[in-house]
This record gives C-alpha cells, structure tokens and sequence, in this order.
C-alpha cells in the first residue's frame, strides 16, 4: 500500500506541473517592453500573451509568481542569477506574432478568443485530473477491503482522505526515491493478492454453482422435500392397503356369512330329514268329517279316473253309524251311476259294485275305530281281494269279468250316486271319519299293502293322490289334522 501511496502522489505532482506549465505559457508581458533584454524576444512574447488572461495587479497575482513588476518589488536581480520561477514552466510558447501592445485591452478579438478556449481547456483538464484522482482513491478502497476480506492478516494502512494528498519525501522534489526491497516485497504482495482476488472473482460463479446442491440450506430443502414425497408415498400405499383389507375383509365377511347360511340350511334339512320340520303339515296329513247322517254332507274328488283295467283302492276310515256303514266312497259315469262303488247299508253286509256287479266283502267296520282297508280288481277273469288293516280278508272272480272302467266320471266320498254327481240317498250315507283316499291302476301286492297300513311306506296313488287341494268338502262336512299312524294305533 505504500507504493500505491507513492504512485497517487507522484500523480498529483505531475498534474501540478502540468498546471504550471500551461499557465507560464501564457504569463503577460510587462508594461515596459523595452525593460526586457532585446536578446529575449521569446520571453517578451511570453509576456505580452499572458497579459490577456491575468486579472489586474491589484487582485494579488503576486501570490501565483505575479508579473515582472510583483517580483521586481521583491528585490533587484543580481546578475546571473536564476529566472523567475514560473519561466521554469514554460511549455508551449505563443506565436511571436502576438500584439506588442501593453494590456488586455490591445488584444484582438482571435487572440482573446485563444485565450478563452485556452482557459476553457484548462479548466476541462483539471476537472478530467480530479474525477481519475477520485477514481484512483475508489479502487484502492476496493482493493484494500478486498485485501481484508481475502487475507486478514494483511492490513494495510488506511487510504488518505478524498482531496488530500501524500505529501513528497524531502529531497524528492516530488519523485519517489529508489525502491528498498521491503517496498518490492509489498509490491510483489499486492500483486500475488491481487491475482488471487481475480482467480477467486472468476472461480466464485462455477464454485456457487457446484455447490448448490450441497449448500446446508439448500441440501435440507431437497431432503425435506425428498422426505415429503416419500411420505405421501407412504401414505398413498397405507390408504391402498388398508382399502385391499377392507375389501378382503368384506368378501371374507360375505363368504363366511354365505358359508353359515347355507350351513345352517343343511341342519335345517338334516333336521327336517330325521325328525320333520316343526310345524310342517304333509299335504296329505287331513282327513274329512261328516258328522251327521243326511244327503248333502260330502266331499268330491276334484281328479277323474282314466280309462282303467286294474285298480286298488284304499283309505283310512272310521264309522259312526249305528246300523250300516253306509257309502265310503262311489264313482259314477254318465252311463253308469255304480261304475265303481263300496256299499253297507241296512242289514245287508259290505259289498264292492263294478258295473252294477256286486262282490260281498268279509270286511268288519262297525266298532268305530280306524281301520285301513284296501280292495283290488283286474278285468281278467274279474278277480278281486279284500285287505283289512293289511291283512287279506277276501278274495274271488268273475266280478264284472273283461269289463273296463269308464273314464270322465265323477268320485263322491260319504255318498251314493243315483245320478252322475247327485241324488244322494241319506240313508247310504257314510258317518265319520276318512283320510288317505288313493288310487293306482294295477293290483298292489300283498307287501305294499301290509306297508300302508303299518305307516312304513307312504306310497302315493297313481291316479289320484289324497292331497288337501284336490278335495272339497260341501255340506258341513270338515278337513281336519289327521296323522294316519297316530291315529291308527289308537284304535
């Protein structure tokens, strides 16, 4: 810093010489022309130009080396001594073709016009002088802070103060003296210093942005925000697992409960299988009432018989009559009113009428208890079979031999048919009770007989089924709960 101390105030020096210089060049003559050796006619023409720009000896010019007559004042001039200290200066002489006359009034308007673009010159290169001094100080006031900024054991000392100026070393005369090899050292400092301030400028943008993505702060942003999509991953994941649970769950839920209901309704059936449903009534768990003795209690058979060549016929029934026991059942045709009947009435005995043919039956029914009895018959040879509680009673031929049963007719339960499906005679009228009416189009077995009767088979009629839908009662007479076993043993 010292050498750049040195340097400034060489630079002023120079700028006031050169200030100097310009303003000998145009110092005025003196009054009396003739008062200067005729040798010097330079010096004289110096003179004479100058007079056009200095103000009047009354304004002190004494002080910026005044005019001849200021010096003159001073003291008389030895010979051989020294010019005047301004005359030192001179730079650029006028033309010698200046105005001889004395004063600024004896210039011409060229001359005066020179003289003002002289001055006007001046005052541009002083100002240019100043704003590069200014300049100077700036950039060793960057390069000092730079310097502390950089090094900081390096300090140099502070820059002078704005319009000041280093004042020269004695004996100078403004010039530094020759360099000792400290000042060299400082200076090859300065230089290695402001070499690496210049590295260090050109490095710090490629540096800043190397070190972006590691910079602390920038660095805790990226992992904040790498931290923030991790978790919204996360989350994203928890909320579609526990969704794919819910839904598991869900179907688990409904195949349980599917697999329990669809238990549940095999012990229902395994149930229903071993011991019967509670509650459930079989279609055919009915039997028919008629109470009383008339000729309009009945029930009718909603089914016809086909044409038939064989046929059994069965029925659980149970007297209450006093004498006979009346009309169990009897189909008529419109030919025929006893195509098929079973009769006991008055004192005669039991009989089976086909085709108005009559077979006696050795059958027992009047002691009011359940019975289950059977009568089969084929149209070959006319035979015919009387079972009792399965049990064969009776048996014999020629019962309407080679006859067959006539289809379309009408099947009357407690009455007998004068007519097809009316004139009922009251005193052929069955009293009591009957269930499980069937009929089938062949002789049953023996076996199959003796099962209905023990409730081991519950063979179905294949012509006619006893089912409550297929029987209406008219005339008073009732249906009523009837379970054939229960009811049988009881007799």
């Amino acid at each position: 810093m010292g050498f750049l101390a040195v340097l400034l105030a060489a630079g002023m020096l120079a700028f006031l010489g050169a200030i100097i210089c310009i303003i000998a060049s145009v110092h005025p003559a003196g009054t009396a022309a003739s008062s200067s050796p005729p040798s010097s006619s330079s010096s004289a023409d110096n003179d004479s130009a100058a007079a056009a720009l200095l103000p009047p000896a009354d304004k002190g010019l004494g002080a910026l080396h005044g005019p001849a007559e200021a010096l003159a004042s001073a003291g008389p001039r030895l010979p051989g001594s020294p010019p005047p200290l301004f005359s030192r200066f001179v730079c650029t002489p006028l033309s010698a073709e200046c105005p001889a006359a004395a004063g600024p009034a004896a210039a011409g308007p060229e001359e005066l016009l020179a003289l003002r673009s002289a001055a006007a010159q001046l005052r541009r290169t002083a100002l240019e002088q100043k704003e590069r001094i200014r300049m100077d100080q700036e950039t060793i006031r960057e390069l000092t802070g730079k310097l502390s900024r950089c090094e900081g054991g390096l300090r140099a000392p502070p820059a002078p103060a704005a319009g000041l100026r280093a004042a020269p070393r004695p004996g100078t005369m403004g010039h530094p003296p020759a360099e000792p090899p400290a000042v060299r050292e400082l200076e090859e400092a300065v230089r290695a210093l402001q070499d690496r301030i210049d590295r260090i400028e050109q490095e710090l943008p490629a540096r800043t942005n190397g070190s972006v993505p590691t910079a602390p702060a920038l660095a805790r942003d990226a992992l904040h925000t790498k931290m923030e999509q991790l978790e919204e991953q996360l989350l994203s994941k928890i909320l579609t697992l526990q969704k794919e649970r819910q839904a598991a769950n869900t179907d688990r839920s409904q195949q349980q409960h599917d697999i329990e209901k669809e238990l549940n309704s095999l012990q229902s059936r395994v149930a229903e299988l071993e011991h019967g449903a509670p509650g459930y009534s079989p279609p055919d768990a009915f039997k028919v009432t008629i109470p009383v003795q008339n000729n309009y209690m009945y029930a009718r058979m909603k089914k016809s018989l086909p044409e038939l060549y064989a046929f059994t016929i069965c029925m659980w029934l149970k007297s209450k009559a006093l004498a006979g026991l009346g009309t169990p059942f009897s189909y008529s045709v419109p030919s025929q009113a006893n195509e098929i009947v079973l009769l006991e009435w008055g004192t005669n005995p039991l009989e089976l009428l086909i085709n108005d043919k009559v077979a006696q039956l050795p059958l027992s029914l009047k002691d009011k208890a359940w019975h289950h009895i059977c009568v089969a018959w084929t149209t070959r040879d006319g035979k015919w079979s009387a079972y009792q509680d399965g049990e064969q009673r009776g048996a014999g031929e020629n019962l309407a031999s080679w006859h067959a049963i006539k289809p379309q007719g009408v099947v009357i339960l407690g009455q007998e048919q004068d007519t097809l499906g009316g004139r009922f005679d009251a005193t052929q009228a069955f009293v009591g009770e009957l269930a499980q009416f069937g009929v089938w189009d062949h002789m049953l077995a023996p076996a199959e007989i003796l099962a209905l009767a023990n409730c081991t088979s519950r063979l179905q009629g294949n012509v006619i089924q006893w089912d409550d839908q297929a029987v209406e009662v008219f005339g008073g007479a009732s249906k009523g709960a009837f379970t054939a076993c229960d009811e049988g043993r009881k007799a």
